[in-house]
């Protein structure tokens, strides 16, 4: 069942920021999913070509469980330093682990990840920590901008401009929600019909789109270093170990949503943050089930969240978007 807006900020206490530029020679951004209250943070990393910070941490054997924050950003490794303006707007704020007696003596968590999108902008123009810091200051509750935005600015998926999605549910009292950087060497559709991979994933009629059945006029694209990152949030109180758990799940939906995955010229990157305001039940099989339902819906909420990302995308850097191969998937404009 989907809930309210449909979004990881259905999540209680989950706020999204995007920050991006595009035109001038631009086409980066990052985006932020910043959980104010803290969660319990995991990662899921699959492909070859990774661009991470902090992913180590969230093992489930080293010490520190509390996310404050999760830095998705275009720029390749360039655009790690975007983590680095995240940290700083959580440090004025007295928001991460403490490391002393005094309220401001905290290091904040900000695992992250990148996406290879340097061919859509000049040289040189990625983004830095002031990409991030503005993502933190945009960030909300409410209605997640989808598409050419944050992260997505650059995006690109197989033969097509590729964007941000968003996609949540509710599993048994529990919320599940995600939130995709569709950047992928793969395809995300059908380019004999126009179909999407995940369309059957659909819930009520969220695409909002007609599905045609001709072949799209692209043209190939050489294949760049790519990568698909993302979040999956719940108010579900999970273990490390736990949470990790949904985010190999996760993985599956990106499976499913495109076509190769997990390739030598990806570093596909999943996060999963569990804030904790729902129990699961205490031991044995019900415990078992709970979990498994969850893991069974972070895969399809991440499959919508990248349909939703391939479907809100704008032609940019002569990538074109699904929206303009065919457009008539919109019959009502």
């Amino acid at each position: 069942m989907t809930v309210p807006l449909n979004a990881i900020t259905d999540v209680p206490g989950v706020l999204v920021g995007h920050h991006e530029r595009i035109g001038g020679g631009w086409a980066t951004g990052t985006t932020v999913v910043l959980v104010p209250g803290g969660a319990t943070g995991a990662v899921d990393q699959r492909g070859g070509a990774p661009g991470t910070r902090e992913t180590d941490l969230l093992r489930p054997e080293n010490l520190v469980s509390q996310v404050n924050a999760v830095c998705l950003s275009g720029g390749s490794a360039y655009g790690l330093a975007a983590a680095d303006g995240v940290m700083r707007w959580l440090g004025e704020r007295n928001l991460g682990t403490p490391v002393g007696r005094e309220p401001y003596e905290v290091v904040p968590i900000v695992p992250g990840a990148v996406v290879f999108d340097l061919p859509r902008s000049e040289w040189g123009k990625r983004p830095d920590a002031a990409f991030g810091y503005a993502a933190c200051e945009a960030a909300a509750t409410g209605p997640v901008a989808q598409g050419s935005v944050g992260v997505g600015a650059g995006a690109a998926v197989g033969s097509l401009k590729g964007g941000v999605g968003t996609a949540s549910e509710r599993v048994d009292g529990y919320t599940v929600g995600a939130l995709a950087a569709v950047n992928a060497a793969g395809e995300a559709v059908d380019l004999a019909t126009g179909r999407a991979f995940a369309a059957d994933h659909e819930v009520g009629g969220e695409f909002g789109v007609r599905w045609p059945d001709r072949p799209g006029e692209v043209t190939s694209r050489p294949t760049d270093l790519n990568t698909t990152v993302g979040v999956v949030a719940t108010d579900a109180a999970l273990s490390k170990a736990e949470a990790r758990r949904l985010a190999v799940a996760a993985q599956d939906g990106l499976a499913r949503a495109v076509r190769p995955a997990h390739t030598m010229f990806d570093g596909d990157t999943v996060f999963v943050l569990a804030t904790g305001e729902r129990a699961l039940p205490a031991e044995g099989i019900a415990r078992v089930q709970a979990w498994n339902e969850l893991s069974s819906a972070a895969a399809r909420v991440f499959a919508r969240a990248m349909v939703h990302g391939l479907l809100a995308a704008t032609t940019a850097g002569g990538v074109p978007a699904y929206r303009d191969v065919w457009p008539e998937a919109w019959p009502q404009g």
